[in-house]
């Protein structure tokens, strides 16, 4: 089905590009701690960058993680159920739990993004910087967690196995 390789397809860049984030920030620690234990000169931007930088890297991954299904399950139970009413139980899942919290994961993300934007929402670090960019890169996430939840229920209902869309 194309939309579940539109959505597949969509979580896979996203993760892909924001896994170098991870060598960004990994790079700013690294610099911080040359130029303070080295050269006794810290920087006044780099605890707040990477902490920012962090959070992005942390919620952009939410969808490409479902989409891989590296989110914490409790596998006790349903492992040893047949495939059918595994399946059952995963839609149940979705259903109850996963589809109610992305909804409000969205609206109030997107909520909480715009009212840092319309307020400028700074740092209240050395140097103020922005807040609301990586409040927007919340709802964005939230937006693609959704959607990835909606692909996987979808493989479930059209009893797909993942890698018929893996590329």
């Amino acid at each position: 089905m194309i939309l579940i390789r539109l959505i597949d397809g969509l979580n896979e860049i996203v993760g892909k590009a924001i896994s170098f984030v991870a060598v960004i920030f990994a790079c700013m620690i690294i610099y911080d701690v040359v130029m303070r234990y080295g050269f006794n000169a810290p920087t006044l931007w780099a605890f707040d960058l990477t902490k920012m930088l962090y959070g992005f890297y942390f919620v952009m991954l939410g969808g490409y993680a479902l989409r891989h299904q590296s989110h914490v399950r409790v596998d006790l139970m349903i492992d040893n159920l047949r495939p059918q009413l595994r399946r059952v139980v995963d839609l149940l899942g979705y259903a109850i739990f996963f589809f109610p919290f992305a909804w409000v994961f969205v609206t109030k993300s997107w909520e909480f993004a715009m009212r840092s934007y319309a307020q400028n929402e700074t740092t209240y670090g050395a140097i103020q910087m922005p807040v609301y960019p990586v409040k927007i890169a919340m709802a964005v996430a939230a937006c693609l967690l959704l959607i990835q939840g909606i692909s996987e229920v979808l493989k479930l209902v059209l009893n797909k196995p993942e890698q018929h869309y893996v590329r």
